[in-house]
C-alpha cells in the first residue's frame, strides 16, 4: 500500500496527467480522481494534499455545489492543503467568495507575472517570472479571506492563497516546461506545504504489484495477448513472476508488423523463459478483412474485430488443452485511461484502439499490473526486472500496426514499401546513436504521388513522411531536431533504395496541435 500520496482531481484539462507525472518526477506518488469523487475517509487515507486540474469550461454556481463544497469543507477540517491550477484556481476562488469574469482576460502562451507576496508557495522566487497561461476567464476580485500572491498584465490576479495557507491557486500552468520555475512551485506545494516526506520511485512498486497479482489470481490461469511492446512485455514478466507457468501468452502476427518484428519478439520471450508462448500467423486473414478499407477509424475497427476472432479461436484451443482461463492480462498503462476511456466525463477521448472488448463467452477478470504507471515508469520497472534492454528500448507501436501509417488501402505491396523505408530510418538512427533519445520514429506513406527523376527517367511515385518526436509519456511531444546531415542521408537512402517512393518530407508538427500518429 502507498503510505503517502497526492490526489489530482480531473476537471478535463489537457494537462491533468502531466500534473500527476510532474509530482511523480519529484518523488511524490500522485493518483488521478474524477471531479465527482466524494472525499470520504477511505479515499483520503494517506492523502497529503490535493491538486485541482485545469478544464475547458467556465466555472458556474453548479460547480461549487455538492460534492465540491462538501469536499472543500472536509479538506479544510482535515487541514489537507489544496492547489488549484487554471480552472482549479478559478473554482477555488469562486467557492471562497471571489468574483469571476468570463472571457474577461484572455492570456495564452508565455506570459510574465510579478510576485507580490512572499508565501510558502512562491517563496524564494524572483519578483518577475515567465509562466505558461491558457485561459480567458479570470478571478477579478478576491474576498478578504484570500491574498494575492502574483499578478499578470495590468494587475490581474495570477495566484492567491488563503490566510491559513491551506488553499492556493495559480492561473498559470506550473506543470508545463514553459513555466520558468514550475517544478520549484510544485515542489514547494508538495514538500513544504503538504509535508510529503517519502521518496517514491516506480521500482518500489514491483513487490506490491507482484503480491497483488498473486492475491487476485490465486490458483487461476492468466491468458494474455502480447505485442512485444514495452508495456505488454513488462506486464507479462510481472505476471510470470507472480504465478509462473500459469501464464499463457499469445502473440498474433497480423501481417502488419515492422521488419523482423515477429522473429525478435519470439526470440526475446524465449530468452526470458516464458514457458507458454504461442504465435498465431493470421496475416492473410487481416489483409483480407482490410481489403479496400481507407478510413483510419474503420481500419482500427476491422483490425480490432479481426484480432478478437483470432484471439478467441486460439483461446478456445488453449482452454481445450489446458483448462479454463479465469483472467486476462493486459498491458494497460495510466495514460490509457485518458486517451481511451477518459478519467472523467469532462475529458475528451482521443484514441479508440488501446484495448478491445472480449466476446461474451470469455468471462475473464482483468489483470493490469501497470495500470497506475506511466510509460517511462514502466521502462524503469523493466530495467529493475532485468528484462533485455532491446525490449525496454522498443519504441511505442500502435495497436493497428502499420495499417494506420498507410494513407489509403492496405496491401502487401504498400506494407513492403513502408517496412523498407522504416527499416532504413531505424538503421540510420541507431548508427547515429539517436535512437535512445527518441520517443518514436517512423515513416508514413501518403495517398499522393509526385513527379520525380531517377537517372534520365521520369517517375510518378509516392511521397513518404519521416516522423521523429521526443516525449516522456506521449501526452505531449516535440519534434526531434535531428542533425541535418543525418536527416538528408535518411531521405536520400529512402528515395534511392525504396522502390515506389520518390519524395521524402519531414514532419515538424508538435503535439499538440497534432497527434503523434498521422491516421
Amino acid at each position: 500500500m502507498i503510505e503517502e500520496k497526492i490526489l489530482v482531481m480531473d476537471y478535463g484539462g489537457q494537462y491533468t496527467h502531466l500534473i500527476a507525472r510532474r509530482c511523480r518526477e519529484l518523488g511524490v506518488y500522485a493518483e488521478i480522481i474524477t471531479k465527482d469523487t466524494r472525499l470520504i475517509d477511505k479515499v483520503l487515507h494517506g492523502v497529503k494534499g490535493i491538486i485541482l486540474s485545469g478544464g475547458p469550461r467556465t466555472a458556474t454556481k453548479e460547480d461549487i455545489g455538492p460534492p465540491f463544497i462538501t469536499n472543500l469543507e472536509k479538506l479544510r477540517n482535515e487541514k489537507i492543503p489544496i492547489l488549484g491550477i487554471c480552472f482549479g484556481h478559478q473554482i477555488l476562488a469562486y467557492a471562497s467568495g471571489a468574483k469571476l469574469a468570463a472571457g474577461g482576460n484572455p492570456e495564452y502562451g508565455e506570459m510574465k507575472i510579478k510576485v507580490v507576496s512572499d508565501t510558502p508557495l512562491l517563496s524564494g522566487l524572483e519578483r518577475e517570472q515567465k509562466v505558461w497561461m491558457s485561459h480567458s476567464d479570470e478571478v477579478c476580485e478576491l474576498p478578504e479571506s484570500l491574498t494575492a500572491l502574483a499578478e499578470s498584465g495590468d494587475d490581474h490576479i495570477a495566484s492567491f492563497a488563503s490566510k491559513d495557507n491551506l488553499v492556493f491557486g495559480v492561473q498559470f500552468h506550473p506543470e508545463v516546461t514553459h513555466t520558468q520555475n514550475g517544478m520549484t512551485i510544485l515542489r514547494a506545494f508538495l514538500r513544504d506545504i503538504c509535508n510529503y516526506e517519502k521518496e517514491w520511485t516506480p521500482g518500489k512498486e514491483i513487490d506490491i504489484i507482484v503480491e497483488e497479482i498473486r492475491k487476485t489470481v490465486g490458483n487461476g490461469r492468466v491468458l494474455m495477448g502480447t505485442s512485444g511492446g514495452v508495456d505488454s512485455t513488462v506486464a507479462a514478466y510481472l505476471i510470470k513472476q507472480a504465478i509462473g507457468d500459469r501464464l499463457y501468452c499469445v502473440f498474433v502476427d497480423n501481417g502488419l508488423l515492422r521488419h523482423n518484428e515477429r522473429e525478435e519478439v519470439e526470440k526475446a520471450f524465449d530468452e526470458m523463459g516464458f514457458e507458454h508462448f504461442v504465435t498465431v500467423d493470421a496475416a492473410d486473414e487481416f489483409l483480407e478483412k482490410l481489403e479496400g478499407v481507407v478510413d483510419p477509424e474503420q481500419k482500427r475497427k476491422v483490425i480490432a474485430e479481426t484480432f478478437i476472432r483470432v484471439f478467441e479461436r486460439k483461446a478456445k484451443e488453449l482452454e481445450a488443452e489446458y483448462g479454463e482461463f479465469a483472467f486476462l492480462g493486459q498491458g494497460t498503462i495510466y495514460p490509457d485511461r485518458v486517451e481511451s476511456a477518459a478519467t472523467g466525463k469532462e475529458t475528451s477521448v482521443i484514441k479508440s484502439h488501446h484495448n478491445v472488448t472480449l466476446p461474451d463467452w470469455m468471462k475473464m477478470s482483468l489483470v493490469e499490473p501497470l495500470k497506475d504507471l506511466y510509460k517511462d515508469e514502466v521502462r524503469k520497472v523493466g530495467v529493475k526486472l532485468s528484462i533485455p534492454s532491446k525490449m525496454i528500448r522498443r519504441q511505442p507501436f500502435p495497436g493497428p500496426s502499420l495499417a494506420i501509417r498507410i494513407g489509403g488501402p492496405v496491401t502487401r505491396e504498400q506494407l513492403e514499401i513502408l517496412r523498407h523505408a522504416d527499416r532504413i530510418l531505424q538503421e540510420e538512427l541507431e548508427q547515429d546513436n539517436s535512437y535512445d533519445t527518441i520517443w518514436q520514429s517512423f515513416c508514413v506513406l501518403l495517398p499522393v504521388r509526385s513527379v520525380g527523376v531517377m537517372g534520365d527517367e521520369r517517375t510518378y511515385d509516392q511521397a513518404a513522411v519521416i516522423r521523429v518526436v521526443e516525449s516522456k509519456d506521449a501526452m505531449t511531444a516535440s519534434v526531434s531536431r535531428l542533425e541535418w546531415d543525418v536527416l538528408l542521408k535518411i531521405a536520400s537512402r529512402i528515395a534511392n533504395q525504396v522502390r515506389g517512393i520518390n519524395r521524402v518530407v519531414y514532419d515538424v508538427t508538435s503535439k499538440p496541435p497534432g497527434t503523434i500518429e498521422w491516421y
